[in-house]
């Protein structure tokens, strides 16, 4: 496989992207002090399911006390 023939131009957005996500999900993760459910599942979930596992946590694991 050939660097030069991947279209950079728009792959390099989403990599962008996922790589906010994940750290503000991260730093989130930290800073609050309760989820729906135990941290380090979400830590799990927020670093192995690409783009989705960060919209996850923020839609599901944050707890609004």
């Amino acid at each position: 496989m050939d660097l030069n023939s991947i279209p950079w131009n728009l792959i390099l957005p989403v990599l962008v992207i996922q790589l906010l996500l994940v750290v503000v999900a991260l730093i989130d993760l930290v800073r609050v002090k309760s989820t729906n459910g135990p941290k380090w599942m979400w830590a799990l979930i927020i670093v192995f399911i690409n783009i989705i596992g960060p919209v996850v946590y923020f839609i599901l694991g944050r707890r609004n006390d």
